[in-house]
């Protein structure tokens, strides 16, 4: 598995070493925006059996790099690879999202829930990685990912997606301990998981934490920052004789960037709601930043899309320590004609600025 990489931009500016040009990919680079990713939908079926087929997920992750040059490849799965694995009757309904027959609401419910076992209950998964990993032969690096355990545990308490996420912080107000224990076996979940994508071929990790931007700054430490530095703090460092390097991103969490640079990772993903230069003031150089060109900016006329990327390069400023991204994933309706101007406006932008 240690085929040499052709093209190492985003291990290296993660790493916060020089780079001749930014490196650029796309939180849902792989996705229904993309004409070749709806054949390949329709021919499949559902969602899940997408993501279960590591065949059809390692065709699914390589369509966006063989269509634009991009500097790294993500896996094609969910973050509710775990609690699918831990029997809750998961199935994604057509315009309605992911459910859960069986949510998770009690501490009977809590003590149920068993640890997946990587190599078991998610094999398709780590034989996703592999597949992958194999067919770039080294074109370029591969991104495993997970979701934030509090950001897991919000779908499964809830049963699906939510907007005012009563349930789990019904539970959060009225059982914080049954809420810490759902969320350590996350963790242990989540870093063996994690792992396993690395021994398997992933090359960086990226944690998604994307609801912990609806708690208090109290409640985000105690229940979100606080698992996912546990699961920072015992992920693989180094794997195919060079370091793995790690994200956590939390949308809405700008507030936080200096607390989340604390907790011992590589890099923080940063959504377009806050400014980089502000971002890159607050770590003081303790990590790389990714992002975080708003998403929406992909539907803006050419010249106003080049203008904004450029406003993105030119707030995180001089040096080392930067990955170009999207502030949050793609949406469906985005012409890959805008994506493809996107990477070609990063890459060209002037090595001196960088």
């Amino acid at each position: 598995m240690s085929t040499t990489l052709q093209n190492d931009l985003l291990l290296r500016a993660l790493l916060r070493e020089p780079t001749p040009r930014r490196p650029i990919w796309l939180m849902r680079q792989a996705g229904r925006y993309l004409p070749e990713y709806r054949a390949t939908r329709a021919r499949a079926g559902g969602f899940l059996q997408m993501c279960t087929n590591p065949e059809i997920a390692c065709e699914i992750t390589l369509q966006p790099v063989n269509r634009f040059p991009l500097d790294a490849a993500i896996l094609f799965s969910d973050i509710l690879t775990i609690p699918h694995a831990m029997n809750l009757g998961l199935d994604f309904e057509a315009g309605e999202g992911p459910k859960f027959e069986r949510p998770v609401r009690t501490a009977a419910d809590i003590a149920r829930l068993p640890v997946p076992d990587p190599g078991r209950e998610l094999k398709y998964v780590v034989d996703a990685v592999a597949l992958v990993r194999r067919e770039l032969n080294g074109r370029v690096p591969l991104i495993g990912f997970a979701g934030s355990p509090w950001t897991v545990a919000t779908y499964m308490v809830e049963g699906g997606g939510s907007k005012t996420f009563g349930q789990i912080k019904r539970m959060m107000y009225e059982a914080p301990r049954d809420l810490h224990r759902l969320l350590e076996v996350l963790a242990k979940s989540t870093i063996l998981y994690l792992n396993a994508q690395i021994a398997a071929g992933a090359q960086a990790v990226m944690i998604f934490d994307t609801w912990g931007g609806v708690l208090t700054p109290a409640q985000y430490d105690e229940f979100s920052l606080r698992y996912m530095a546990e699961v920072v703090d015992a992920l693989t460092r180094k794997a195919d004789g060079r370091r793995v390097p790690n994200i956590v991103f939390t949308k809405g969490g700008g507030a936080w960037v200096k607390k989340i640079a604390a907790i011992g990772c590589d890099a923080v993903g940063v959504d377009w709601t806050t400014d980089l230069a502000a971002a890159r003031a607050q770590v003081e150089g303790r990590v790389a930043l990714q992002g975080n060109l708003d998403p929406a900016a992909l539907f803006a006329p050419p010249e106003v899309l080049r203008m904004e990327t450029r406003r993105v390069l030119e707030s995180y400023g001089a040096g080392a320590g930067h990955v170009f991204n999207l502030g949050h994933g793609i949406t469906p309706d985005v012409d890959p004609e805008r994506v493809a101007l996107l990477v070609e406006t990063v890459q060209a932008y002037p090595v001196a600025a960088a």
